[in-house]
């Protein structure tokens, strides 16, 4: 089951979310409006909404009577409620947009949150997507990457972590037994063409597959 959470960044970041014909969306404060306007009956709504106007407001409240309105004062983003929702649904996927754009901080503490779940939930997978960025974490151990026409460019970086024992099969540049310290850029904006494998013995890495606009 795929569980898609849409926040409120900007609408020129969105992916098109006719990729997830069959998921369960969650709007996030005003994320839950750009929903409607698409739309799409959103099976959740979180956040303390103070994004949203009353008129707005009076209509999340008419599709979910029930709902529990955060406090605009919280340890919690809005985000990570709506994760800590999402895996309510027991979800395979969880993808997170609408965090990017506007206010670097929201984008990081996204980000950060993501990163949180997918240690915690290592069965599930995280994945943070706009219209031109799909960013997710790999965990120790060996990943077969999949070329996609949609993201030509594929990066890779350390995070929490140095990732050492790094290896890199199929790829455009091919890698063996290397580390990425904190600070590294050399393994930015590799490409693939057929299957890659992946694989690092200790640390955390973040991937991101990206194309040009």
């Amino acid at each position: 089951m795929i569980v898609v959470v849409n926040a409120g960044g900007p609408v020129k970041e969105l992916p098109d979310f006719s990729l997830w014909p069959s998921a369960s969306y969650i709007g996030v404060d005003a994320g839950t409006i750009v929903l409607l306007e698409r739309g799409i009956q959103p099976a959740a709504a979180v956040g303390d909404f103070d994004s949203v106007s009353a008129a707005e407001m009076a209509k999340i409240k008419k599709l979910f009577p029930k709902l529990n309105q955060a406090a605009a004062e919280k340890d919690e983003t809005d985000t990570e409620l709506a994760l800590e929702k999402a895996m309510e649904f027991s979800p395979d996927t969880v993808i997170v947009t609408g965090v990017t754009g506007g206010r670097l901080d929201h984008y990081m503490s996204a980000l950060h949150a993501i990163y949180k779940y997918q240690e915690k939930f290592q069965d599930t997978s995280f994945v943070l997507v706009n219209r031109q960025n799909r960013i997710r974490f790999l965990a120790p151990g060996t990943h077969r990457i999949q070329p996609d026409l949609n993201y030509r460019y594929i990066s890779f970086y350390p995070f929490a972590q140095e990732v050492r024992g790094f290896k890199l099969e199929k790829f455009k540049y091919e890698v063996d037994d290397e580390v990425i310290p904190f600070g590294s850029t050399r393994f930015i904006s590799n490409e693939l063409e057929t299957e890659g494998i992946v694989s690092f013995a200790s640390g955390s890495c973040i991937v991101i597959e990206s194309t040009d606009q």
